[in-house]
């Protein structure tokens, strides 16, 4: 066997040594006529060349690894485990399906508007139906949302109250467990058990009513505590469940909105420049009547949309009633019904709550010309009633701001959102989308009040002064119209 070259000189070396030092042993023994025994010494050469033949032997034994120079205090990439590999490619493939889910919308909604095609009643049809669905699910969502508050607040005051009374139960069941395991003396093996049997049965007939009606209380408390819980479960899956169908719903709207606006700008060729007339005539006035009077004089659009306002007048109303029936055709091109005609009819134009009325304080030393509603952010605007849109724009302190005329000398004013989806000298439908709210408020009056809640702010105007609207709000869901 072919030894290393480098273990081989080493071991000759001490070999050689290890000879020459026997001689001399054997030599110096034999001077002083002892018999010649050899030493058993440990040289230091031979330690030395058996540390380099184990420190070679290592060496030719490693496979040699290429590796590339560590930067100095940077600890290695462990290598990612087969759990983390799992989840990675579990998250992947769940953004694949959503991706996949969206492209089948998408789909699903080019395939709807292209069925409806020319039709314009039928898109009408379809944007009313899609935005009162969206409002419904609104106000499922605004409903199930105060009772959830309602159910928390009741958990927790169950909580405090068993908490308070932690004590009182484990005096309860310690009492019972007591109980439970002495058992009562017989009755018949000595007049002492039976003297003792007796006044256990007194002190039990004092102790146990009470002990009962407090046990009962604890197990009515906890058994309403574990049905809240189930109630609150089932509200949070519906609520998640409403949630899921208003994005889906609101994805709908936005492309039939999208399509309207398409189909409203091919009739309306200088959309653009109509849209910047009105914006330079909103710079140069101060006041909204100046901005009415304007719009309705300079900007053809919103003039043609007065002018159509004044032709068709106010619509007949049969025996003295409005005609309801009329509300239902999707194709109309004037109001169903006169405005003035709609009392306690019209719906609100958003779900919320009714913070500020008409002729209350305005927080600025004047009253208030419309009524202020407090909106869930992003909520949905539709119309309340027939119209023809002679503004749709910021204007001074009111953010965007919508003008309606509503014919018979009535105009409707609606700020306060965050985007408007109609076009000046549009007709508009009763409960057709108009415009979405933001998160926060917009309108300046509002802001100085501390109002972070998204609001919405409602004018009426009959002959350019402001009127109470309060007679035209339907007082329950009945009454309201629909489109």
């Amino acid at each position: 066997m072919t030894q290393h070259p480098l273990t081989q000189r080493p071991m000759i070396q001490a070999r050689a040594e290890a000879r020459t030092q026997a001689r001399e042993g054997t030599s110096r023994d034999g001077v002083f006529g002892r018999p010649a025994t050899p030493r058993i010494r440990r040289p230091r050469a031979v330690l030395v060349g058996c540390l380099l033949l184990a420190g070679s032997i290592g060496a030719m034994s490693r496979p040699a690894v290429a590796q590339g120079p560590a930067a100095p205090g940077q600890p290695k990439a462990a290598a990612p485990s087969a759990e983390d590999i799992k989840k990675r490619e579990q998250e992947l493939e769940a953004a694949r399906a959503q991706q996949k889910r969206a492209a089948e919308l998408r789909e699903k909604l080019k395939a709807d508007i292209a069925a409806i095609g020319e039709d314009r009643s039928k898109l009408n049809r379809q944007l009313i139906d899609v935005a009162a669905k969206v409002r419904g699910v609104e106000t499922r969502m605004g409903d199930a949302e105060q009772r959830l508050h309602g159910l928390d607040t009741r958990e927790r005051d169950i909580r405090a109250s068993l908490d308070s009374r932690r004590a009182e139960i484990i005096e309860v069941l310690a009492a019972l467990q007591r109980a439970g395991r002495r058992a009562p003396p017989a009755l018949l093996v000595s007049p002492e058990d039976a003297l003792d049997s007796l006044r256990t049965a007194i002190m039990l007939g004092a102790v146990v009513p009470e002990m009962r009606a407090r046990a009962q209380k604890l197990v009515a408390d906890l058994g309403e505590l574990v049905t809240l819980r189930k109630t609150i479960a089932a509200e949070r899956d519906q609520l998640t469940a409403d949630r899921d169908n208003l994005a889906a719903d609101h994805t709908r709207l936005a492309a039939l909105v999208d399509e309207r606006q398409k189909k409203q700008s091919a009739i309306e060729s200088d959309m653009a420049a109509e849209a910047e007339r009105a914006s330079a005539l909103a710079r140069q006035v101060n006041d909204l009547q100046s901005l009415i009077a304007r719009m309705e004089q300079e900007v053809r659009s919103a003039a043609k949309a007065a002018a159509e306002a004044e032709r068709h007048g106010t619509p007949a109303a049969p025996n003295g009633k409005p005609n309801l029936a009329a509300l239902k055709d999707p194709g109309r091109l004037s109001p169903a019904i006169a405005f003035a005609s709609a009392r306690g009819m019209l719906a609100m134009p958003v779900n919320g709550a009714r913070i500020r009325a008409f002729g209350g304080p305005n927080g600025a030393g004047g009253t208030e010309k419309g009524i202020s509603l407090a909106t869930r952010p992003g909520a949905q605007v539709t119309t309340p009633c027939d119209g023809w849109v002679v503004y749709a724009g910021p204007f001074r302190s009111y953010g965007q701001l919508l003008i309606l005329n509503a014919g018979g000398g009535y105009h409707v004013l609606i700020a306060g959102m965050e985007r408007i989806s109609v076009s000046i000298g549009q007709f508009v439908l009763t409960g057709e989308p108009i415009a979405t709210m933001g998160t926060t408020s917009r309108i300046a009056s509002l802001l100085a009040a501390n109002v972070s809640r998204p609001v919405l702010y409602i004018e009426f105007r009959k002959d350019g002064v402001p009127i109470d609207s309060s007679p035209w709000w339907a007082a329950n869901e009945g009454k309201k119209v629909r489109g």
